[in-house]
């Protein structure tokens, strides 16, 4: 593909040079370290600020607060999106799992009003997406890389399948009226609902079963493995 031969040269052209070499490694050392900080806290489940309810950032990060496991969830995912960074064979990694997470908190202190906080974690953002190029021949399968063959062919799949799941919505509408589940007025009018949808989710998955690829990967012409 000329693009894809388009992208390898400029990565390659990029990649070799010394001083972008020691930027991406202190870029990669300074996102680790403004990562550990914040989720030691919430690993540990303590408040991540004292502002008050008043204050939208507080509001916020008090209701963060509360919700349990999920405030420990996200400073695990933070710690471990850091310490990804910090190891060469593992980068590419961090950075795919660093992006979403800095990218949200961006938007959150961006909206949130979080004064000057907002401005640096922009700048983490792009510097996170600069990470993300700077490992883009060991993700560029995700992008060119293709499957030899095509899934297997049902027989009329376009009307069996959606028919299959049709036939599992009437199903499940006869459960419910069987067993009384939901406490609805009309039976009748919730299985035919169930049987459309199903027939609507059977036709999508019967697309997507057509134009889907499998078995091992075409490797790219450029290169004889994969990156």
């Amino acid at each position: 593909m000329r693009l894809e031969h388009t992208l390898d040269e400029i990565h390659g052209a990029i990649t070799h040079r010394w001083y972008l070499q020691l930027f991406t490694v202190t870029t990669r050392v300074l996102l680790a370290i403004g990562f550990i900080p914040p989720s030691i806290p919430k690993i540990l489940h303590r408040p991540f600020t004292v502002l008050p309810d008043s204050n939208p950032v507080g509001h916020y990060f008090n209701a963060l607060y509360q919700t349990g496991f999920y405030y420990e969830f996200i400073g695990w995912g933070q710690i471990i999106a850091a310490l990804l960074l910090l190891f060469p064979r593992t980068a590419h990694l961090g950075a795919l799992m660093f992006l979403p997470i800095i990218l949200n908190i961006a938007v959150l202190t961006t909206s949130v009003g979080f004064k000057g906080t907002w401005v640096v974690t922009i700048f983490m953002s792009l510097a996170a997406i600069w990470l993300v190029a700077w490992d883009y021949d060991r993700l560029k399968p995700v992008l060119f890389q293709a499957r030899k063959q095509e899934s297997l062919r049902l027989p009329m799949q376009f009307v069996t399948v959606p028919l299959l799941f049709a036939f599992g919505g009437a199903l499940v509408g006869g459960t419910f009226k069987l067993l009384g589940l939901g406490n609805f007025p009309n039976y009748l009018i919730i299985t035919g609902a169930l049987v459309g949808m199903g027939a609507v989710f059977g036709l999508i998955v019967a697309v997507h079963l057509r134009f889907m690829r499998v078995g091992p990967l075409v490797y790219s012409r450029s290169s004889d493995t994969l990156s």
